[in-house]
């Protein structure tokens, strides 16, 4: 019997904090996607090579990038890699994009010599790679997981190679894309199931914000529905805040401004959820996730994380939480185009009591597992290698 041969994919992940000794120590949830999906797709049909800047903790094959000049430069300077990107970003971003440019032109060569059935370019560097996609016959997929509009250099090259194939995460990411965009699927991240499992006894007795503390997160009007629904209920709620803030830096006064002044007794901040089963524990004990965000998500794994952890969410009418939770059931969706959007958090958080916990779990098992995101990707894979 003759053994179907595997699909050979090279996964491009060229973000510079794809590395062993940088990808623990910061939030990056497209990382820890693409290191999982690799793995995972390495089980099934699929024979993956990965590209990342600096060696990854990974099974697989892992082509890495020559950083000894980035290196040479931090050692001379007495920097990590973090502190370079804080003191002179301009610096740090112009070696990052000369290791990139490096490993995207790697995994094309190794296309040419017929090593690679398809490359997927993954994380944000598409702009460097878009252009050279269409100088090798090897089909060449792109996945980008911010938003649209977040950087002149996506808005001004997107649009020329919009005819290339383009994954979206969501239906919602692709209303903010170029038009003609020529999307070949959809595929909404996944999680495995035994990284986040719901509490045995929640406690119920808070509600959760988990995220960066930027105003567009709309922390402010989480933070303005627990006061006013705690003045009028004779169980009250805390609200605690856990993510990145942004304290000291110049151009962000919204935790000093807006957060900061506001916590105490109801509202308090518990700052960085470092681990798997520390997310457990703050979500699973969770009344509901709050997503107040007020620009278009083109996903937001914290909602999914939520829903793993058997915990509602309720969240705005905006971007792709309307496609992750199931309005009545999951949670509730509010609407944005208020004057009060505070007020209609409140009203959603009243009416919390008629969800079940489990339902969460099960919309998590049957719509976000990492099982049925790798399989979605293999079969497209598949079907660019034998079009």
């Amino acid at each position: 019997m003759t053994t179907k041969p595997k699909i050979r994919v090279g996964l491009v992940v060229p973000h510079i904090f794809i590395q062993r000794d940088i990808l623990p120590r910061v939030i990056f949830s497209p990382g820890r996607l693409a290191l999982e999906l690799a793995e995972h797709l390495a089980n099934s049909d699929v024979e993956v090579t990965l590209f990342t800047p600096g060696a990854a903790e990974t099974k697989v094959r892992n082509i890495t990038a020559d950083m000894s000049y980035f290196e040479t430069e931090l050692a001379g300077r007495g920097d990590t890699y973090i502190d370079l990107l804080k003191k002179h970003p301009f610096t740090f971003i112009s070696l990052a994009r000369q290791v990139q440019a490096e490993l995207i032109a790697h995994a094309y060569a190794m296309a040419r010599r017929g090593e690679l059935d398809v490359i997927h370019i993954y994380t944000n560097e598409e702009d460097i790679a878009l252009p050279f996609a269409q100088l090798i016959d090897t089909p060449v997929v792109f996945t980008h997981h911010d938003p649209f509009n977040f950087l002149v250099r996506y808005k001004s090259v997107f649009p020329k190679y919009s005819q290339l194939p383009w994954i979206s995460l969501s239906y919602a990411q692709r209303a903010g894309m170029p038009p003609d965009t020529n999307w070949v699927a959809n595929i909404y991240h996944g999680l495995d199931p035994n990284r986040l499992q719901p509490v045995d006894e929640p406690s119920n007795d808070y509600v959760a914000y988990l995220g960066r503390i930027i105003e567009p997160k709309g922390v402010h009007y989480a933070i303005e529905a627990i006061k006013r629904y705690n003045e009028h209920t004779n169980k009250p709620l805390k609200l605690k805040i856990a993510g990145k803030h942004y304290a000291g830096h110049s151009k962000d006064s919204y935790w000093q401004n807006k957060v900061v002044p506001q916590l105490g007794d109801t509202i308090e901040y518990v700052g960085h959820i470092k681990s798997d089963n520390e997310k457990r524990q703050f979500l699973g004990n969770a009344k509901a996730l709050l997503v107040p965000s007020t620009f278009a998500e083109p996903f937001g794994m914290v909602t999914i994380e939520s829903l793993a952890c058997g915990t509602p969410v309720i969240g705005l009418d905006i971007g792709a939480t309307t496609e992750i939770i199931e309005d009545g059931k999951t949670g509730f969706i509010v609407n944005s185009q208020t004057s009060d959007i505070a007020g209609e958090l409140i009203k959603a958080m009243t009416r919390l009591d008629s969800l079940q916990r489990t339902d969460c779990r099960d919309a998590f098992e049957k719509r976000f597992t990492l099982d049925r995101m790798a399989r979605e990707h293999s079969e497209l894979y598949t079907k660019l290698a034998t079009e």
